[in-house]
């Protein structure tokens, strides 16, 4: 049972890998990259974890109880807010190439030049 965050974490890598090569239109790419990025969320909460551990809030613990690892759920965090900005800028890109090209096909996009 150790290992099947690690399993899911590497099956939603794949599958959004997957998704990423075989989508012909811009927004389902950026919807895999996404999937893509939750991978890495369960992957961090997965090393993190600690069976019977209690918050990391030591105030009213007491001393040498086991917490979970406060530093990887504040990767979780950062991972978070940099996926939304990824997605937001990706998504500005996928708009601006539609008004240029008028299609969401990632192959039609040799014409954007200049």
């Amino acid at each position: 049972m150790r290992y099947y965050p690690l399993v899911v974490g590497a099956w939603l890598f794949v599958l959004g890998l997957y998704g990423i090569v075989e989508a012909r239109d811009m927004v389902r790419q950026v919807i895999c990259l996404a999937v893509v990025q939750s991978s890495s969320y369960v992957l961090l909460l997965s090393v993190g974890y600690k069976a019977g551990a209690a918050a990391p809030i030591y105030k009213d613990i007491p001393a040498g109880t086991n917490v979970v690892d406060p530093v990887v759920q504040a990767l979780a965090l950062t991972d978070t807010v940099v996926e939304a900005t990824v997605m937001a800028l990706l998504l500005a890109l996928v708009v601006r190439a539609y008004e240029r090209t008028g299609s969401l096909d990632p192959l039609r996009l040799t014409a954007l030049r200049g």
